[in-house]
């Protein structure tokens, strides 16, 4: 619900993994944009099992700024598993998020933001994916065929530089935990109704760390479980939402 005599309040949160190199600059960052856009909001990292330096990055940080905190997974719980952590430690009426290794701009929030009135869902779409040839055709194969497979009305599904209305998040459930939430994601608010604007944002070279999704192994286990996906939203019709008892509790 708005607050009142606020602007419209605003949770950032970042999954990480092997983003020692480059979470603290996104972190900042994101601060700043976002006492540019609101009197109200919070940063949060989920630290998914990282076995480099994050952790020591990530209390150094919480010791310096009062409206960042991070949240550490004592085991690896994939990426769909850190989003669905991130998602449930939102607590404002937006929540964004990105990758923390610095492949986007945190900056360009502010064109999302400013897209958002009448809207549920801002998304981002890549003006150019700045990948190795063979990745970025992967990408473009694997976003065609989810598209048209799961009926998303948008141009870039595995663009991950979203602002989502938090009262559309409560209203379904995520299940995934690899980069096939981003799939189950999109169809689900889809699915719910949600009004969904699209913004150009900019792609760059990954400054650090490597990708966790573009290994053909990890390819076929989401392209098997893309299969499931599907079977069970458009065959068998499963509920997108949380249990009836889950939805009254929640605030």
């Amino acid at each position: 619900m708005p607050e009142s005599g606020h602007r419209e309040s605003l949770s950032i949160f970042f999954p990480a993994y092997n983003d020692w190199g480059t979470i603290a600059s996104m972190v900042l960052l994101s601060l700043r944009v976002a006492a540019e856009l609101t009197d109200d909001y919070e940063v949060v990292v989920v630290n998914d099992a990282s076995p480099d330096h994050l952790e020591e990055i990530l209390e150094t940080l919480r010791e310096a700024y009062p409206r960042f905190r991070y949240v550490t997974h004592p085991v690896n719980r994939g990426y769909g598993g850190a989003l669905r952590s991130g998602f449930g430690e939102a607590r404002k009426q937006w929540v964004f998020y990105t990758d923390g290794d610095a492949q986007y701009d945190v900056r360009e929030l502010r064109l999302l933001w400013e897209r958002r009135p009448g809207c549920d869902l801002v998304n981002g779409y890549k003006i150019r994916r700045s990948d190795p040839w063979y990745r970025a055709i992967v990408g473009r194969t694997y976003h065609h065929v989810v598209r048209r497979l799961f009926r998303l009305p948008i141009r870039d599904v595995d663009c991950d530089f979203r602002l989502i209305r938090r009262t559309m998040l409560e209203r379904i459930a995520l299940t995934e935990d690899s980069g096939l939430i981003c799939v189950e994601l999109m169809a689900k608010l889809t699915m719910a109704g949600a009004r969904i604007a699209e913004v150009p944002v900019h792609h760059f070279h990954r400054m650090h760390g490597r990708s966790q999704f573009f290994n053909f192994r990890r390819v076929f286990r989401v392209l098997w479980r893309m299969r499931a996906l599907w079977w069970r939203l458009f065959v068998r019709r499963e509920p997108i939402g949380p249990p009836p008892d889950r939805g009254r509790n929640q605030t």
